[in-house]
C-alpha cells in the first residue's frame, strides 16, 4: 500500500529538529526506525503533513556512561536513535542494563531490531511492548528538548495512556537514561506471545537485588495488561526483605494480580490474562533469583 503524501525533512541536528517540531506541531510526525510509524501511514492511521526523519543527527545514536555506574548511582544513557540490536549487542549495556538487554531479543526478529529504535519504541509506548515495562521497572529517565530547552520525565509520568506520553508535540526524545544494575542484580524478562515475536499476551518485567540470600530492591512491571506498563507494587513491597521460595513466589503472584482489569481481546479473555500474568510473575521471580545466584558465583 503506498504511503499517504507528506512533506519529509531530515535535519542534521537536534536544534534543527526541535525548530521543525516546533514550526509544525502535532501535524509533524518524527521517523527514527519507522518499525511503528511506517505500518500506521500504510493503513492511513497516521497522516502527517510533515515526517522529520531524525537518522542524519549523529548524537542521537550515542551510548554513555555517566559516573558511578558500577554502582547505584550510575546511569546509562542511550540515545534515542540506537538501534535495538545494536543495544542488544553492547557490552556497555549489557553489564549495566541487563534487564534491557534481557528484554531485546524478544522485540520482532533480528531483521526488525536491526531498524528499530530503543527511543522509538519508548515514545511509540505501546504498552504491550517490551521496552516500555522495562523503562517502567527500572524508573528510567526520558530526556527531551524543546524550544525553552532540555527537561527531564520519569518513566511513571512519561506513559499517559495507550499510544499516549508526556512528550510536548514540539519536543523531541533525545536519549533515555537508565540506572545502573546494583551488585547482585538477578533480572529476567518473560513473557506469553502466540509466536516468537509477535506482542505479548502478558509480559513481565523483573530485578531484584540477592544479598546474603535476602531479596532487595524488587521491581516488576507488567506489559500488555493495562493501557501503560504497570507496576506491581504491592508484590514489590512483599519480596523486600524475604527469602525466596516458592511459597513467597505464588503470594508474590497473587498480590500482583489481585486488582489488575486487564483488557480482553481475540487473543485472550480478561481472566486469561489475569491467569497468565500470575503465571509470569512466578516464572519471572525464579528466573531472576537464578540469575542472580550464577552471577555471584
Amino acid at each position: 500500500m503506498k504511503l499517504p503524501p507528506f512533506e519529509y525533512e531530515a535535519p542534521t541536528t537536534v536544534a534543527e529538529a526541535v525548530g521543525l517540531l516546533a514550526e509544525h506541531g502535532d501535524e509533524a510526525s518524527v521517523l527514527a526506525g519507522g518499525q511503528s510509524l511506517i505500518p500506521l501511514l500504510a493503513l492511513r492511521l497516521a497522516r502527517p503533513a510533515v515526517l522529520i526523519d531524525i537518522n542524519g543527527i549523529a548524537e542521537l545514536s550515542r551510548v554513555s556512561v555517566q559516573s558511578g555506574a558500577t554502582g547505584a548511582d550510575g546511569w546509562v544513557v542511550v540515545g534515542a536513535t540506537t538501534r535495538e540490536y545494536v543495544a542488544e549487542q553492547s557490552g556497555t549495556i549489557a553489564d549495566a542494563v541487563p534487564l534491557l538487554v534481557a528484554a531485546l531479543p524478544l522485540i520482532g526478529h533480528e531483521a526488525i531490531r536491526s531498524r528499530g529504535t530503543i527511543g522509538g519504541s519508548l515514545a511509540h509506548a505501546d504498552p504491550a511492548a517490551e521496552l516500555p515495562a522495562v523503562a517502567m521497572a527500572l524508573d528510567a529517565e526520558f530526556v527531551v528538548r524543546g524550544p525553552s530547552g532540555e527537561r527531564v520525565i520519569p518513566a511513571a509520568q512519561w506513559f499517559e495512556g495507550y499510544l499516549t506520553t508526556s512528550r510536548d508535540p514540539d519536543e523531541l526524545l533525545t536519549a533515555v537514561r537508565f540506572p545502573a544494575a546494583r551488585p547482585g542484580t538477578g533480572v529476567s524478562f518473560t513473557e506469553v506471545a502466540r509466536r516468537h515475536g509477535d506482542f505479548a499476551v502478558v509480559g513481565l518485567a523483573t530485578s531484584l537485588v540477592l544479598s546474603g540470600g535476602v531479596i532487595g530492591d524488587a521491581r516488576l512491571a507488567f506489559a500488555g495488561i493495562s493501557d501503560v506498563p504497570l507496576r506491581a507494587a504491592a508484590a514489590e513491597d512483599l519480596l523486600t526483605g524475604e527469602r525466596p521460595s516458592a511459597e513467597l513466589f505464588d503470594e508474590a503472584a497473587r498480590r500482583a494480580t489481585q486488582d489488575v482489569d486487564p483488557p480482553g481481546d481475540l487473543h485472550g479473555s480478561p481472566e486469561y490474562r489475569k491467569k497468565v500474568a500470575a503465571t509470569v510473575v512466578r516464572r519471572g521471580l525464579r528466573e531472576a533469583v537464578d540469575n542472580a545466584v550464577r552471577g555471584s558465583n
